[in-house]
Order: structure tokens, then sequence, then C-alpha cells
């Protein structure tokens, strides 16, 4: 069946909207007033991370930060240490290019033109249309993970949507989004559908008895088949990775605090720890030269290139003059990673 026809025969969006309106969760970044550069921050800060961890670091951020301009002034060292342990801090640097860029180019005002929200740093064609959608009450697609499931399930009968995003899935939502000037907000329809996804047709253990479209779910209808996509699905590993020896790192960064000097060898410590046995994990077999990949940021002999900082030796603590010794460390550490081209997940 082609993607118009199955909106033709799709879900009645008054009834996710009106269960949208009995059942969302109180978000700060929903109330009224909030800017579009606070939900671009709620958007960055929700890919691939708990809702439940985002509330407060959110809420600091906006303590800190509270407009483009702010943050694009703001000091790296700060910034990395706000986000805490969010996971993926490369997105904390790009929010700060995305200011800088913003008050470049736009007058400290996040735009509200698809391309030219396109045009920042770490800006994708998601989080564009979220910004759209909520904050400024715009008709735009916001394929998250969980408006994927909810309309593969509902409409296309699937246990849960491809590993990547398809052409159909696109004309399907297209087909599916209320126009503007309807009886049903596109935005409203939009955040309903993501805010189901989360609390209701969950990947696991879906409630399906307290759908609003339960009876119109094609999924439903032919007895939940298995997800025909498992064999094409590969879970992202994380114990024993250079991310976990990363973050390892960088929380010990965190716990010294901006303006205290680690020692390369404790940075070292703490990355050896990655894939060791911990809680249900079994160990993985040690990687020798891991360690050392994880705090590549910290010279042998401390000290930042250009700044005439200087340290204590090999294992000595790095420090620089123009900042942070963690700071400039985190940054390192941040910017050797690869960041995720994930489209925003919000559970």
């Amino acid at each position: 069946m082609s993607a118009a026809r199955q909106a033709q025969a799709g879900p009645d969006p008054r009834a996710v909207v009106d269960w949208y309106r009995a059942h969302a969760r109180d978000l700060p970044w929903r109330h009224s007033g909030t800017s579009a550069y606070a939900v671009l921050v709620s958007e960055v800060m929700s890919q691939q991370t708990p809702v439940s961890r985002v509330v407060p670091a959110w809420q600091e951020w906006m303590r800190r930060w509270p407009d483009a301009t702010a943050l694009a002034a703001a000091q790296r060292a700060e910034v990395l240490l706000v986000w805490g342990r969010l996971g993926y801090p490369r997105r904390a640097l790009r929010l700060v290019e995305a200011a800088r860029a913003v008050v470049e180019r736009h007058g400290g005002e996040l735009p509200a033109d698809r391309d030219q929200l396109l045009a920042l740093p770490g800006v994708g064609d998601y989080t564009a249309g979220a910004v759209l959608a909520f904050a400024y009450g715009r008709r735009a697609l916001t394929l998250d993970t969980n408006v994927r499931r909810v309309l593969a399930r509902v409409v296309g009968g699937q246990a849960l949507p491809a590993p990547s995003l398809t052409r159909a899935e696109r004309e399907r939502a297209e087909a599916l989004l209320p126009p503007e000037g309807g009886p049903v907000d596109p935005a409203q329809w939009s955040v309903a559908v993501m805010e189901l996804g989360a609390l209701v047709c969950t990947a696991r253990d879906p409630r399906c008895q307290e759908c609003p479209w339960a009876a119109q779910c094609r999924w439903v209808a032919q007895g939940k088949p298995a997800d025909e996509h498992a064999g094409r699905r590969r879970s992202q590993a994380w114990h024993g990775t250079d991310r976990q020896a990363r973050g390892l790192v960088m929380a010990r960064l965190r716990l010294a605090g901006p303006d205290i000097a680690v020692a390369r060898a404790d940075l070292l410590a703490e990355a050896a720890r990655a894939g060791q046995a911990s809680g249900r994990r079994r160990p993985v077999a040690a990687d020798p030269k891991q360690p050392a990949r994880a705090p590549a940021g910290v010279p042998p002999g401390g000290g930042h290139p250009g700044c005439g900082g200087g340290g204590g030796g090999a294992g000595g603590p790095a420090t620089t003059s123009c900042g942070s010794p963690a700071a400039w460390t985190a940054d390192r550490l941040v910017m050797g990673g690869p960041l995720p081209g994930a489209r925003g997940t919000r559970r």
C-alpha cells in the first residue's frame, strides 16, 4: 500500500492530541514562552539520552547561558562540566559553535527558516524540524525514534521501523502530518505522537491497552508480528570501548573541577578501567593501547600548544596558562571521538 493510501486510512489525529493533553509530561522546555534557543538545547541534549537525565542538566544550562549570546561567550571547560553525564559530549561543543553562528549570522536569535537552521553546526534534519515545530509552531516533520516506531506499528503493521530512515517512511509521515490551518495543529500532533512513543508505544513491552490508537493499529490487528528487521540491527557496544574509556577520563576531569590539574598517570589509570567486570557485565579482553588513546589530549610534558603552559613531566599534572588543564584535555578528548549521526531519540 502506498504512503498516501496508508495515510487516508490512518489513525484519527484528534485522538492522539486529546491523549497528549491528558497525559503529557510536564517538561520545562514545553512551558509557554520557551525560546527557540532553549528548545534547540533540549533537543540536542535529548538525543540518545533519557529525559530524566536531561531535565536537571537543561535547567542548569539555561541558568548559566539563557540565550545564544551568553553561550557563545562560554568557556569550553564550564560547558563540558555542566554537560556532565549526558554522554556524547561533542554535542555540547556543537551547541557552542551553533550559538556563535547564531550570534554572527542572525543577531543572536535562532532563525525560523529550515535552510538557515540546517546551516548551523550540529543541526541536522530532525533537529531543524523540531525547532520549527516546537518553537515556532510550524508544520515540520519530526521523525525521531519514537515517532518512527509509532507510525511503523499503527500504519505500517511492523513491530519496529527499519534500522535507517527510508523514503517511504518520510512520505508516510508527511501524508499523515495534519495541514496548517486545519482542526488539528500539526506541531501538537508531532509532539503528541512523540510522547505516545516515549510513554506507551515503547520499544519493549508497549502498553497497547492505554493507546488511543489501539483500535486502529495494524500491528495489533495482525497479532503483533515479530520484528522483520531484527537480523539487520546492530547494537552499539559500549563496555570496553574507547567511548567508555573516554567517559571514565571525562568523569575524572569533572570530579577534579575546572581549576585542578590532573596527572596523566591518573587519567591513564581511569581509562584502564574500561572493560572491567561491573555488575552483570563480564570483563572484556583488554586492549593495551586503549588507555593511551583515551587521554590523547594530554601532552607528555603538559601544556597547551601556543599558550605557554607547562607540566611536571610524563607523569605530572598537565597545566596551561590560558585556562583550565582539565578543560583543554576534555576538549581534545571530545574532539577525538566520532560524533554519532543519530536522529533525535527521546526516552
